[in-house]
């Protein structure tokens, strides 16, 4: 007998698909035989303590470390064997945790050089209106320098950036990390109206009270390796994540 299939907007749509990936960092094992899926249209939060080998995980997709073992499949395409460069040309945005700006150019330069993959000036310039619609401080400081801007402010020039590539995956490292409380909200909140475009976001980050609060899954990593997987507020709700990561 012939069962009827799922509506096709029920089928989960895998975007990018990292498997048995194992990366070295300054000659030690950093990560070890890890492996996640990210679904289009999610959010999805990577979870540990400082060395747990999060940020490692976000470079080894992002080409910028080169993994040992293991491949990384985006949009249907491995990645794992060709340049950063070209990664980011295929629609996958990387913001480290160093937001690496350039400090003397103005926050207008540093957002032109997020578009550089377009050559037409009105694909160019297409995603600053979102970007100003997300962040409306920057348009304020187009001609500030990047490097005199807050901290909360120069993170939401790196986002902005990002995302002047027109990415369909955003990974974000630590994006409230060195920022005041009060813009802390507003870092998350727009990471949710991202979302909302269209973009899936994988998300590394400390704060994993608000990261869950608006993740669709999680993934918790030890010493390199995956240790809890599942939906946000199973992993939220869990004693030993309640009790290692949010003190309680």
């Amino acid at each position: 007998m012939r069962t009827s299939s799922p509506p096709i907007w029920e089928i989960a749509i895998v975007l990018l698909e990292v498997s048995n990936i194992t990366t070295a960092y300054r000659g030690l094992i950093a990560i070890s035989d890890i492996s996640i899926a990210v679904d289009a249209n999610e959010i999805v939060t990577v979870a540990g303590a400082n060395g747990a080998g999060k940020s490692t995980l976000l470079k080894s997709i992002a080409g910028m470390e080169k993994a040992r073992s293991g491949t990384v499949n985006f949009a249907g395409e491995r990645i794992d064997t060709i340049p950063a460069h070209q990664i980011t040309a295929r629609g996958l945005a990387y913001v480290p945790e160093n937001k690496r700006l350039f400090p003397r150019l103005s926050v207008a330069d540093n957002l032109r050089l997020g578009s550089y993959l377009f050559r037409n000036k009105a694909d160019r310039d297409a995603p600053l209106d979102f970007v100003f619609k997300l962040f409306p401080r920057l348009q304020e400081r187009l001609p500030q320098r990047a490097g005199t801007l807050s901290g909360g402010e120069q993170q939401m020039l790196a986002i902005s950036r990002a995302l002047m590539t027109r990415p369909r995956l955003l990974m974000l490292d630590e994006p409230s990390q060195g920022i005041m409380p009060k813009l802390v909200d507003e870092i998350f909140e727009a990471i949710g109206k991202i979302r909302e475009t269209g973009v899936t976001v994988l998300l590394v980050e400390q704060r994993l009270s608000e990261s869950l609060e608006i993740s669709d899954r999680a993934y918790v990593l030890q010493t390199g390796r995956i240790v809890m997987s599942g939906p946000a507020a199973e992993v939220r709700d869990n004693p030993e994540v309640r009790r290692a990561y949010l003190g309680m």
